[in-house]
């Protein structure tokens, strides 16, 4: 369900790859922000903006051919016109939000997150033992913070689930545990380009990021602190 988790496990997949195209060599603070609760079963993980489109998948997949009432917000700057059922658009600066607000199967959305991956799905839907709310706008745009800045609440998507395999996914620390508070930076050291490759448009979306996540949880009160190198 999301690629920390993922590079840890070394399963980077195109998603996880997604996640750092935007970033140059440098230090960059307050990513991949996390707060889980964990009571009697029952997981509550909110998060920052970066774990939307995972989330969107994750839940969709569960879904799989049943329908069920989607609301929110598909970003991006690509004309999806007659591509997604959507009641408004507005647009600005070029950037599109489409307004969704209908029934949709699992697998329409995953189509969709599949043929668009540079879009930004911020749907909420509820589905048996799945209860999943994102923000319906654009997360923050602008140059990731690289020192100074105030954390942000991580209040853009919520995850409610006993789904223990999901829940667990987000705090890796431990599996006892009730409340957890995680934040990331991501230490990009070195970018790997592409061999042979002169069109200029595909090394920038092919092009790698090498580098260390440096991962501070606060689990139950105890502070934690581990580095992740990683490439993707």
């Amino acid at each position: 369900m999301n690629f920390i988790k993922k590079i840890v496990d070394g399963k980077v997949d195109a998603m996880t790859h997604a996640q750092f195209q935007k970033f140059s060599k440098g230090e960059f603070i307050y990513r991949a922000l996390i707060y889980a609760k964990q009571t009697k079963g029952k997981y509550t993980i909110y998060t920052s903006a970066e774990f939307a489109n995972e989330m969107v998948y994750y839940v969709a997949k569960k879904l799989g051919e049943e329908k069920t009432q989607v609301t929110g917000a598909v970003v991006s700057t690509s004309d999806l016109t007659g591509e997604l059922d959507f009641k408004d658009k507005k647009q600005f600066q070029g950037v599109k939000r489409y307004l969704i607000d209908s029934e949709m199967s699992g697998t329409e959305i995953i189509k969709l997150l599949e043929k668009f991956p540079k879009a930004f799905f911020a749907l909420s839907f509820k589905i048996e033992n799945y209860l999943l709310k994102i923000k319906p706008k654009a997360p923050k745009s602008g140059k990731p913070k690289t020192k100074g800045g105030k954390k942000e609440k991580p209040n853009f998507c919520k995850l409610v689930t006993t789904d223990k395999e999901a829940g667990q996914s987000f705090v890796i620390e431990s599996e006892d545990w009730k409340k957890a508070d995680i934040t990331h930076t991501f230490m990009i050291k070195e970018i790997i380009m592409p061999k042979g490759e002169t069109d200029y448009s595909k090394i920038r979306a092919l092009a790698k990021r090498k580098g260390t996540i440096i991962r501070e949880a606060i689990i139950d009160e105890k502070e934690m602190k581990r580095d992740i190198s990683f490439e993707a």
